[in-house]
């Protein structure tokens, strides 16, 4: 049995991207495309790096809020590499999963399960967002967070990628079937393959890790299983590989 749509309280990472780092904060600040919303910088920084970190926020006009080391760390989720200054980048097409079912709902949407490596999340980001994918549940738990490696991956495009957050894959799942999406996932043993099986209007996919597949908690949510043919003895694509077939496929699909 379904359960209803889940609405679970706001995040802050439900509207901002953080970006952490002395380079990648100046870069977001030197970047007038990007609006960010405030510099959180330790409070023992000091030095050249510190002043031309509040000098470029000066410029842009954005607070630069003081905070110990130990906050920093924490607001960063990267212990080892936030050099003491993090910076919240608005992200304008980013919303909870719960909001985006609750009004005008995507046609098409990606669900991540378990992607764990930065690089695929950042490239599934900038491919699914040029093939016109409506929604990509990125959950805050279980996936690579939305962080510098990240943006990286996605040549910027996680920034103004169409985002939608909610807690856990699984979660998503039960709230996806419950809006009426049914749910596809990939594996090679499937008879069908995503070039010829039929999809509904509103459809969501489940891409799974890159070690594990589609989790114990996903599986039971699952309505259909589609193949990729393969040749060449190659049993399987990356996943990122995978989701811009899948994307690519819908581009077409919606241009014919």
């Amino acid at each position: 049995m379904l359960r209803a749509v889940s609405y679970e309280a706001a995040s802050p990472k439900d509207r901002f991207v953080t970006v952490y780092g002395r380079k990648p904060v100046l870069e977001a600040l030197g970047d007038p495309r990007l609006s960010v919303d405030k510099v959180i910088l330790a409070d023992n920084a000091g030095g050249p790096a510190a002043r031309e970190i509040l000098d470029a926020a000066r410029e842009r006009g954005v607070p630069v809020q003081r905070a110990t080391a130990q906050r920093v760390k924490v607001l960063a989720g990267n212990g080892k590499q936030d050099q003491g200054v993090l910076a919240d980048v608005v992200a304008p097409r980013m919303r909870r999963l719960a909001d985006a079912l609750g009004g005008k709902r995507p046609a098409s949407v990606l669900l991540l399960d378990g992607i764990t490596t930065p690089a695929n999340v950042g490239m599934i980001l900038r491919t699914a967002t040029a093939a016109g994918i409506g929604g990509i549940v990125v959950p805050r738990r279980g996936v690579a967070t939305i962080d510098p490696l990240v943006v990286k991956a996605s040549a910027g495009v996680a920034f103004t990628a169409p985002v939608l957050r909610c807690a856990t894959a699984e979660e998503a799942a039960a709230d996806l079937r419950a809006a009426g999406y049914p749910l596809y996932a990939m594996d090679a043993g499937a008879r069908k393959s995503v070039f010829e099986v039929d999809l509904p209007g509103n459809v969501a996919f489940v891409l799974g890790s890159e070690t594990s597949g589609v989790s114990e908690g996903v599986r039971p949510h699952v309505n259909r299983w589609v193949s990729i043919p393969m040749s060449g003895g190659v049993e399987s694509l990356n996943v990122a590989s995978a989701a811009a077939v899948l994307c690519f496929e819908l581009v077409r699909r919606r241009s014919a």
